[in-house]
């Protein structure tokens, strides 16, 4: 799964990287990025077909939910699955997004409780594009509108194997223009952009244990330590 990530970047460099056009979200950059927060995103907007940067909350709530409870079980959504999970099938026909992040951060289990935090990057230091979804929900209590998004998983390619089994799926490039709709595509078509980066291309290093609050929010905890 993917439960913690980094997007440190500020709106204006997202915007560049992204090529999005409008106004820029007033949203704060974070070094751990967890759920309920809100969290830049890439979608095309319809009417236009341009590339939008906006600011959507992580937990994807589906249209029909009762209350927001459920993103607790929706910050992920699997891409063997998508296509047919009630809370995300709608999302993936019509509702696709890039989520930009600096890297994201594992846990591997050792002996016994321990749990040895990674940070997963790219080696040349670019932005990934994870592959994700959003919807609009109105709660029918309050009537108040909130935007939501998840984030697809797939199996974890051979770097990444060791720590976790699982890794966020990150978008090529070439291939953003048709995970946000810009290009057509069938199901299949969709589905095969969601396959894991080579391995080659990732680097993986240890991190301190402080990872795992979001009061850390700042640059140290993602330090690399040096290995026993």
């Amino acid at each position: 799964m993917c439960g913690r990530f980094q997007a440190s970047r500020s709106p204006a460099e997202i915007a560049r990287w992204f090529k999005t056009t409008g106004p820029l979200p007033n949203v704060r950059r974070r070094y751990i990025a967890a759920p309920t927060q809100d969290v830049l995103i890439v979608l095309r907007n319809p009417e236009s077909g341009e590339r939008r940067l906006e600011a959507l909350r992580w937990g994807l709530i589906p249209f029909w939910a009762k209350d927001v409870k459920i993103f607790y079980s929706t910050i992920n959504a699997t891409a063997e699955n998508v296509a047919t999970e009630p809370a995300f099938r709608d999302a993936f026909k019509r509702q696709r997004c890039l989520v930009p992040a600096d890297g994201f951060y594992e846990w591997q289990k050792r002996d016994g409780n321990t749990r040895q935090p990674y940070r997963i990057v790219m080696a040349d230091g670019s932005p990934m594009a994870f592959a994700g979804l959003w919807k609009r929900w109105t709660d029918p209590a309050s009537g108040e509108a909130v935007r939501s998004f998840t984030i697809l998983t797939i199996g974890a390619n051979a770097l990444c194997a060791p720590i976790h089994n699982r890794m966020p799926a990150i978008v090529d490039a070439v291939d953003w223009p048709t995970w946000l709709g810009e290009a057509p595509a069938t199901s299949s078509g969709l589905k095969a952009v969601l396959r894991p980066p080579s391995a080659a291309l990732m680097e993986a290093h240890m991190i301190r244990p402080r990872i795992g609050n979001v009061r850390n929010d700042d640059a140290a905890p993602i330090n690399r330590v040096n290995s026993d």
